[in-house]
């Protein structure tokens, strides 16, 4: 007999919406598969073997995050095949900072009501994300939950797990005054921000579709752009340069983030001149009157992840990350100092 409760479904809850969902992604976990891979979707767990062949001491590292507010644009477009991007993209992103390559990833999703193709629409943004983070999606959850969530609505969270050889983890505790500070581009606002984006451009129904000159596209297309995803670009960097240390700029901006990649006694001194003009950035801080230190203690200002390495080593990490197809430029340097950012 085939799993099916009519009580359960009065109650809001389809479990043969779920069925028809599982259906429906199978085609972009497939997308998602890399060698290491023991099980498919639909078990109790995922099964993942790792190579730890040429490590001496095999060190996992694990990342987790969700989409934020940013999840209220896809709701106002009802596009949802990009978010997914989004939440692979800040787990995976943080894992990368200290030299692991992420292997697996799974997703949780929680749902007014389970719509089979949002939700499938919303895996394959996630599949993507595995795809482009070069990691395998192992598994995950849809819960449907009437009643505590709207019915077009949900959240979507996930976590990654990576390796990274013990001597090879990077943590800053080799940067030294001098270093250069290597800037690698946003696609723009990420994923962080978003309740101060939407009240400065009162996102609405009317005007999320409004074509705006200076962004050159509309208001929701902008705002939906996804996270970039550093993984690859940056693990190609890490095998033909000595990183020291890696920042991931996320919510709290560079004020928050530059801070973590640095060790007692040095400082990081960022030149705005230097950072790429994102059109978005500057139209937030004109509509909205936000201080420049607000901006750049919320935003990533169009600097996504920040690298530092030798300052010799500075225009080659410039070259491989360009070769890698990550635009990417010097924005700075570690001064003496306190455990801070300067952003001048």
């Amino acid at each position: 007999m085939k799993s099916f409760s009519e009580s359960y479904k009065a109650a809001g809850v389809d479990v043969t919406a779920g069925y028809r969902a599982v259906e429906l992604m199978k085609s972009h976990v497939e997308r998602t598969k890399i060698p290491g891979v023991v099980s498919g979707i639909g078990g109790f767990g995922g099964l993942f073997q790792p190579d730890l062949s040429g490590m001496k001491t095999p060190v996992f590292v694990s990342g987790t995050d969700g989409v934020g507010t940013k999840l209220k644009i896809a709701f106002l477009m009802d596009k949802h095949d990009t978010v997914g991007i989004d939440c692979v993209a800040m787990c995976v992103n943080d894992v990368v900072c200290c030299g692991a390559k992420p292997l697996f990833f799974l997703d949780y999703m929680a749902v007014g009501k389970n719509r089979p193709e949002t939700v499938a629409d919303i895996v394959g943004g996630v599949a993507e994300g595995c795809v482009q983070a070069g990691c395998a999606l192992v598994g995950g959850e849809t819960a449907e939950m009437p009643g505590f969530y709207p019915t077009d609505e949900y959240d979507l969270a996930g976590f990654s797990v990576g390796v990274v050889d013990r001597e090879k983890i990077v943590d800053g505790s080799q940067v030294q005054p001098g270093d250069a500070i290597i800037g690698l581009e946003s696609s723009g606002l990420h994923s962080n921000g978003f309740s101060l984006v939407r009240k400065i451009f009162r996102v609405n129904e009317q005007n999320i579709s409004m074509y705006i000159d200076e962004l050159g596209s509309t208001l929701g297309e902008e705002l939906l752009i996804p996270t970039k995803i550093y993984v690859k670009p940056v693990l190609a960097l890490m095998d033909q340069v000595t990183v020291k240390a890696v920042s991931h700029i996320t919510g709290g901006g560079f004020y928050e983030n530059v801070p973590r990649m640095l060790k007692d006694g040095v400082s990081a001194k960022i030149e705005k001149s230097t950072l790429p003009q994102r059109p978005v950035f500057s139209l937030l801080q004109r509509q909205g009157n936000i201080p420049e230190h607000d901006m750049y203690n919320t935003f990533n200002m169009g600097i996504g992840m920040c690298v530092t390495v030798s300052k010799e080593d500075a225009d080659r990490a410039v070259d491989v990350l360009r070769s890698a197809g990550q635009p990417a430029s010097v924005i700075g340097e570690i001064t003496r100092g306190e455990k801070e950012v300067v952003v001048c």
